[in-house]
């Protein structure tokens, strides 16, 4: 996916987000770091990874 770097220095081309976006979901990639549960019909929640807590706070809308 190597695209040359677009509006300002160090910017991902829009067109690599993208098609990082068709080949694997945001769950799926935050998965793998923070157990995710459902938190309504659209959007999964988990404990934030940056810091210790023990009611989840850290949501990611896919």
């Amino acid at each position: 996916m190597a695209g040359e770097v677009t509006r300002g220095r160090g910017r991902i081309p829009d067109r690599d987000i993208s098609a990082i976006r068709e080949r694997v979901s945001i769950e799926d990639v935050v998965g793998d770091y923070v157990q995710l549960r459902r938190a309504g019909a659209d959007s999964l929640k988990g404990l934030c990874p940056f810091h210790d807590e023990k009611s989840p706070s850290f949501h990611v809308r896919p």
